[in-house]
């Protein structure tokens, strides 16, 4: 590759990948669940995407590289074991980092106990539905970067979105914490 194309594909990497970066990482975050693992899926979906700069068309930077990331993403998951137990240090770490002067303790349970039904309400339901609230309600994206994302049509996410949605709030409404049993 001669000098000059290859500061056109650094010039083209740095116009179109690098300014996603922050949105790769909160999606890899929402696949991954581990701060480490997202960071090298993100690094894996930059050298592909670097690697194949060259045969972009420069529309909707996003999508390809969600669609890269997917990809890659896919065929991770087919080399490594599923991860077995999710880390309970979590939970720990959070009700530890809680600043007594600044809340009270009955609030601190609240929040914590409510939390936790938000958490299992969310875990209650299947992962394609999982994936579209963590894309579209944690991290941000618009109907149409989610479904480029996972592959599927943007009514095929709103749908997802809406049944999650309702599924959450029936849990949540049927739970000990809406009872006021916490």
């Amino acid at each position: 590759m001669s000098a000059a194309a290859e500061a056109e594909s650094q010039k083209r990497f740095e116009t179109y990948v690098v300014p996603e970066t922050e949105v790769m990482f909160r999606v890899a975050m929402s696949i991954t669940r581990n701060k480490a693992d997202a960071e090298d899926l993100v690094q894996d979906t930059m050298l592909r995407a670097y690697r194949a700069i060259d045969r972009f068309d420069g529309r909707h930077p996003r999508a390809w590289l969600l669609t890269i990331m997917r990809n890659a993403a896919i065929n991770r998951v087919r080399r490594k074991r599923p991860e077995l137990l999710r880390d309970p240090d979590l939970t720990m770490e959070r009700v530890a980092n809680t600043d007594p002067d600044t809340a009270n303790v009955e609030a601190i349970v609240v929040d914590t106990v409510f939390d936790a039904e938000v958490e299992r309400a969310l875990q209650s339901l299947s992962e394609k539905f999982i994936e579209v609230i963590e894309m579209v309600d944690l991290n941000g994206l618009s109907y149409q970067e989610a479904a480029d994302a996972i592959g599927v049509p943007v009514g095929t996410v709103m749908s997802r979105l809406h049944r999650a949605r309702a599924k959450i709030r029936k849990h949540l409404a049927t739970s000990e914490v809406a009872k006021g049993r916490t």
